[in-house]
């Protein structure tokens, strides 16, 4: 007996042994493993499938960009080392030497030739061609040097790469529009050379990479990283409590105060450079507008500048800022914010004055207003569905019966680049810091042969405005170049087809004994700029 007890004893020590050394290899994996919840992700694996914010913000793990966005939207060297103007129409890359893909095999230039080259021939719903629309040619000097020919000067172009996005030429050779997805979303062909490499990805689900030890930079601290796509923002705080996650993106207003009390979480906070504004549709025959009976209108309303400043009057920017986004909004008036090149001082806040605005609607000849549908996303931006439902009740209080049509992200772009609305409400970020960017895609005319105008969908079309634009897009002088992106900016305003509403405020909340983050104005939320606590 004493025997058996002892043999039992041992086992039992060695069993004890063996948990206690399999609990501290967990929670040495488990410190190791950064999980966080956002709120959308992507939307196919390939990088060049969507123009999309969440999927360039999931895929920057994945997939390097030749030039580099900062958190402040700073132009860095990342891919190519160096850059430099050789003319007037070349520019020529000077590539980072000794990176590897994933797979083990040499980044060079033939890389990115091939991935510029694909961009058109594979872009879906929201194209990426924006990023590559000056580029004419694309020569090879050496492995290392790249020359970009482009359709004119272009001074924006280093801008115009921090979002291309290098893929191996030789993991996707041969794929089509048709094929692509299937080979990026089953990871064959999601080789990059970004500091996480593809495990898995689940559509609405969740995204699983590891650390790429081959990484050309610094060593990231995290083994494995999960983005688990939580849309629902009470579901996400409620994890992220719960201890399920590590960091949260998107944190609802209402829920900051509580949270910045939990001593055992922290919340930061930052100023976007994300804008709403409502697009208001100028073509003939606008698709959702008609008489409060439901009867055709002899003319589309909002071709009338009258009509249009009458919905501007109306929009109480302050409530919207303060009430609908909590105070994690600013009042907008122009497209770009203050800290965009191009950014115009001269504009003015506009009033708010609904009895003005009435006045206006009945001098364009609708004195009991009229029936509209108003579309916006309901999972995109923070506070997009609670701005756009306040704009509709503003809209009601001066006779336009704007009826509130939330869609999620998968619906309200497809319908959106369709033509499918009057009046919708989308969020745009001026990304490369540039308001040409912003300016020359939504406000051009729409001129596949100049490759702007890309996502103006409303039929706005001003021949000075183009003037600008193209000058713009040409000059190489920067003095000069603000000079044109502000008067383009006023000109914007003053037409009135676009209605700038909030600048977006947007914040995390993390374990404040796990994980920091330095944020970005991008709203970009990258593993690569979050640290451990401690």
């Amino acid at each position: 007996m004493p025997l058996l007890s002892h043999r039992l004893n041992s086992y039992a020590a060695a069993w004890l042994l063996a948990a206690s050394l399999s609990a501290g290899m967990c929670a040495s994996a488990a410190a190791q493993t950064l999980t966080i919840g956002v709120r959308a992700g992507p939307e196919s694996i390939d990088p060049h499938f969507t123009a999309t914010g969440t999927q360039a913000e999931a895929l920057k793990h994945v997939f390097d960009t030749l030039v580099w966005s900062g958190d402040g939207l700073e132009v860095q060297p990342r891919l190519a080392e160096s850059w430099r103007a050789v003319d007037a129409t070349t520019w020529e890359f000077k590539l980072r030497r000794g990176v590897k893909f994933h797979d083990g095999s040499d980044f060079t230039a033939a890389d990115v030739k091939f991935s510029i080259e694909r961009i058109p021939m594979v872009s879906g719903p929201n194209p990426t061609t924006i990023y590559v629309r000056r580029v004419k040619s694309v020569q090879i000097v050496d492995p290392y040097t790249v020359r970009v020919g482009t359709d004119g000067p272009a001074p924006t172009l280093p801008n115009d790469f921090v979002r291309l996005f290098i893929v191996s030429a030789k993991a996707a050779a041969g794929l089509t529009k048709d094929t692509a997805n299937a080979a990026f979303n089953s990871g064959k062909a999601a080789v990059g050379t970004g500091p996480y490499k593809f495990v898995s990805w689940t559509p609405k689900d969740q995204l699983v990479l590891e650390r790429f030890d081959g990484f050309w930079g610094p060593k990231e601290p995290w083994a494995r990283h999960v983005r688990k796509e939580i849309p629902n923002d009470a579901a996400r705080v409620a994890q992220l409590k719960a201890g399920q996650l590590d960091l949260i993106v998107r944190v609802p207003a209402a829920d900051v105060p509580t949270l910045q009390r939990d001593s055992k979480l922290a919340v930061t906070s930052v100023d976007t450079v994300y804008v709403f504004n409502m697009e208001l549709d100028l073509r003939d025959n606008s698709p959702q507008v008609s008489a409060k009976d439901g009867s055709k209108l002899p003319k589309n309303p909002l071709q009338d500048a009258r009509v249009r400043t009458a919905i501007n009057l109306a929009i109480d920017r302050n409530a919207l800022a303060e009430v609908a986004m909590e105070g994690l909004g600013k009042p907008a008036y122009q497209m770009v914010t203050p800290s965009i090149f191009g950014f115009s001082k001269k504009v003015t806040p506009s009033k708010v004055d609904p009895a003005a605005a009435k006045r206006l609607l009945a001098e364009a000849g609708y004195p009991n207003g009229f029936k509209i549908t108003f579309s916006f996303t309901s999972d995109r931006l923070p506070g997009d569905r609670q701005v756009g439902t306040a704009v509709a009740q503003m809209l009601a209080g001066v006779g336009i019966d704007a009826q509130a049509n939330a869609q999620p992200v998968a619906v309200f772009f497809p319908a959106r680049t369709r033509g499918d609305y009057s009046m919708s409400m989308a969020g745009w970020g001026t990304l490369t810091g540039e308001a040409h960017y912003t300016l020359s895609s939504v406000a051009h005319s729409n001129d596949k042969e100049r490759k702007m105008g890309a996502f103006n969908v409303i039929g706005y079309v001003n021949p000075v405005m183009d003037k600008l634009l193209q000058d713009a897009a040409v000059e190489m002088d920067v003095n000069k170049r603000r000079a044109l992106l502000e008067q383009a900016n006023e000109l914007l305003v003053a037409d009135g087809s676009r209605v700038p509403l909030v600048s977006i405020g947007s914040a995390w909340a993390m374990v404040k004994d796990k994980v920091k983050i330095t944020p970005r104005v991008d709203e970009d939320t990258l593993a690569m700029n979050i640290r451990p606590a401690r």
